[in-house]
């Protein structure tokens, strides 16, 4: 199964993300590269091999939570996609009925 420019696209218009087309061409080839490993890795012989669910043996483990550095408005809403008077503007969730 191989991914094309319309299932590049339409992953980046979910995630509403905006490409140009070399990006989109770029972005074709690495995800059917990762789809290929996927295909390798599916190869690999298992049997016998108990699975993993847990990588290291630690338990409970914390960081501490100090508060950083706060952005101010201006640097928080600058990658926003859309905006109203100093706020995120974002679709509606509630239905209007």
């Amino acid at each position: 199964m191989a991914v094309e420019k319309s299932d590049v696209e339409r992953v980046a218009a979910l995630a509403r993300l905006e490409f140009s087309d070399e990006e989109l061409v770029s972005f074709t080839g690495e995800m059917n590269r990762i789809l290929e490993l996927f295909v390798q890795m599916s190869e690999v012989d298992t049997d016998g091999v108990e699975p993993a669910f847990r990588e290291l043996l630690r338990k409970n483990v914390f960081r501490v939570d100090d508060p950083g550095e706060m952005l101010d408005a201006r640097e928080a809403l600058a990658n926003a996609p859309d905006t109203h008077e100093g706020s995120f503007r974002v679709p509606a969730v509630i239905p209007d009925d």
